[in-house]
């Protein structure tokens, strides 16, 4: 079952990429010395960056009171520039401003990845500025690949949620622009358990 909940329930929109994701980009895709992560919250995704050996400047519009948060009070979207050295924008962005976050992070920076659900392949429409951002980012030319998860990622639970731990009934994928690219993206199937040790819940089965 989808779980879905409103826009008020959302809050800070915080759904923390468990580790095995962050992991199972790196072993699809090389990844620059210097990355931004721009939604880093507290900080799930660059710890395991700079765990690999990459800088990693890590901002986020909320205060998250974590080591691993580098800066605060940044809004992505108003951002001009990106910090100096930034090679790649790698990060899990708020679902309800995806599609905004993946056109804006390709106007400042060359290279980007963003883990998104697979969905994000569907509509696009030119009546709203959501469905604009969404159709530039698909249909733009600059998506290069998607790397689609063969079995579902740990379910991503909302932050401050106290209910019932559910399993993931969502398919997500990694999807990641290039300036420049031109021709249709490749899709790469990958596991987050190839490479790694077998966890409780995994599955390879296809959905």
């Amino acid at each position: 079952m989808l779980i879905r909940h409103s826009d008020s329930a959302r809050g800070k929109d915080l759904y923390e990429t468990p580790e095995v994701g962050t992991l199972a980009l790196l072993r699809a895709e090389p990844l620059p010395p210097t990355i931004w992560e721009p939604a880093c919250g507290p900080g799930a995704i660059v710890r395991v960056l700079r765990s690999s050996g990459h800088r990693v400047i890590a901002t986020d519009l909320f205060d998250y009171r974590s080591p691993d948060q580098d800066q605060a009070g940044r809004d992505f979207l108003l951002e001009r520039t990106a910090p100096d050295g930034v090679e790649m924008i790698v990060t899990n962005p708020p679902f309800k401003l995806a599609a905004q976050f993946a056109a804006h992070a390709l106007s400042l920076c060359p290279r980007v990845a963003m883990l998104l659900r697979l969905s994000f392949l569907e509509s696009g429409s030119e009546k709203t500025e959501a469905g604009r951002a969404r159709l530039f980012a698909v249909d733009g030319g600059h998506l290069a690949r998607a790397h689609v998860f063969r079995n579902r990622l740990p379910m991503m639970h909302r932050d401050g949620w106290v209910g019932n731990r559910a399993s993931n009934s969502v398919a997500f994928a990694w999807f990641v622009w290039e300036r420049g690219h031109t021709g249709k993206p490749e899709i790469d199937r990958i596991s987050w358990g190839r490479g790694a040790s077998r966890n409780a819940g995994e599955s390879d089965v296809d959905y």
